[in-house]
């Protein structure tokens, strides 16, 4: 059994951590906190949590020492800190960080894409970035791993398959384009979020130069991606559809085998690809409220084009979730503990 704490914990990715470290049978969720919300229960802000625990929000300031620490702060809040939360888990002790602080290995990197000189440089080298799917061997006994990004992570699942089979090309770029749903924005509302100008909505708020883009070319070294996000009418879930040129040599065939082989190995990640029915292609309604992802594609060979498609929940396998299965890796623990949970239909 380890002590957890999380700092940050009233937006909706500190909700998601909350539901589901509270039935994680090695943990013991000592302190969530939140500056306005001090003293509150948490299913004052919460309330699909009413009656799971007595725990209250305290403030940063309160944290005691803990074995292991998630962050869900704002933008450069964990990284202007580290050294403080450093001490809390002490020698031996985890910490993960939900935000972009520590995603990016090269400060040059975070530079350019964060605009800004990031706080704590020396840091970036010790935090592993945090999706399992990537970097599952680093990740094991690791002491600091970084949060991941939503369309980041969609746009990753879908290309990994053809990645280990040798099949993305690095000679054309790739266009990756992601619907998103209105949590993506965060818990704080705003002009784009207000009700009457949000609802109806496909917004192309993104075309280019999203950030998340900096992550899926961290990943796949020489990938020339062009990345556009796109709000649409769905409050969870993200999905990524990737077009990509491919040569005469690959075929239907290939690339089922492709992502055969690697959902065979991945626990979370399931091959959709059916010939007919309604869900014959990923949906990102079908893994609401779970750390599941699918992904498929769709190849028109005589053109060599390749459409890649990966459909996730974007607070689940594109934040909280993918932070618990961290957290098992890097603690030892059956790597599906408290994330076994199916997605509800009709919803």
């Amino acid at each position: 059994m380890i002590r957890v704490a999380i700092a940050g914990a009233s937006g909706y990715v500190g909700g998601e951590l909350i539901r589901l470290l509270l039935d994680h049978p090695n943990v013991e969720l000592i302190a969530v906190t939140s500056e306005k919300n001090e003293g509150l229960p948490l299913g004052r802000v919460h309330p699909h949590l009413r009656g799971r625990t007595g725990l209250r929000f305290s403030k940063l300031a309160d944290l005691k020492a803990c074995d292991a620490l998630l962050l869900a702060l704002p933008h450069g809040t964990a990284a202007s800190r580290i050294e403080q939360f450093v001490q809390l888990v002490g020698e031996n002790g985890r910490i993960i960080d939900c935000s972009a602080d520590f995603r990016l290995r090269s400060a040059a990197n975070y530079k350019e894409w964060y605009g800004e000189a990031h706080p704590a440089p020396e840091w970036l080298p010790q935090f592993v970035y945090g999706l399992p799917e990537c970097n599952r061997e680093r990740l094991v006994g690791a002491r600091f791993a970084s949060g991941v990004g939503c369309n980041a992570t969609a746009i990753q699942l879908a290309l990994l398959p053809l990645e280990r089979a040798g099949l993305l090309s690095r000679n054309h770029p790739v266009i990756a384009e992601v619907k998103v749903g209105s949590s993506e924005g965060g818990a704080s509302a705003g002009p784009a979020s207000h009700h009457p100008i949000r609802s109806g909505c496909v917004r192309s708020y993104a075309p280019t130069g999203h950030r998340h883009a900096a992550e899926v070319e961290q990943t796949f070294i020489g990938l020339d991606l062009h990345l556009s996000i796109t709000a649409v009418e769905m409050v969870r879930g993200a999905l990524a559809t990737c077009h990509l040129q491919v040569g005469p040599e690959v075929d239907e065939r290939t690339v089922l085998r492709a992502y055969a082989n690697f959902c065979s190995a991945e626990p979370f990640v399931e091959l959709i690809h059916d010939r007919a029915g309604l869900y014959r292609h990923p949906e990102p309604k079908l893994v609401a409220g779970t750390n599941r992802a699918q992904v498929g594609f769709a190849i028109d060979s005589t053109r060599g084009h390749l459409v890649a498609l990966s459909a996730i929940d974007n607070l689940g396998k594109g934040a909280a979730g993918t932070a618990v299965q961290t957290l098992n890796l890097m603690c030892g623990f059956p790597e599906n503990t408290a994330l076994t949970a199916f997605g509800y239909h009709p919803v």
